[in-house]
């Protein structure tokens, strides 16, 4: 599961990185929470939880139904 949620994460990354960010896959807790690290400019983004839930928690989500949530770690 976690090489699918990282392979998932790579389509993801270009649309962070355009803006000068990047998500870094952290772990995938034993209750389905997909922990993840923004790295670059999104790590100190006003929007950066807009982002984890909007966007990295609904494409991970529509792709894998057995993810709880998806939780950003410093």
């Amino acid at each position: 599961m976690e090489e699918k949620i990282i392979e998932a994460l790579q389509q993801i990354r270009p649309f962070l990185q355009r803006d000068g960010g990047d998500i870094e896959f952290v772990e995938l807790t034993e209750d389905n929470v997909v922990k993840v690290r923004l790295q670059g400019h999104c790590a100190g983004c006003p929007g950066a939880q807009m982002t984890i839930k909007g966007v990295v928690e609904k494409i991970l989500k529509e792709s894998y139904p057995e993810i709880a949530s998806v939780e950003a770690v410093q």
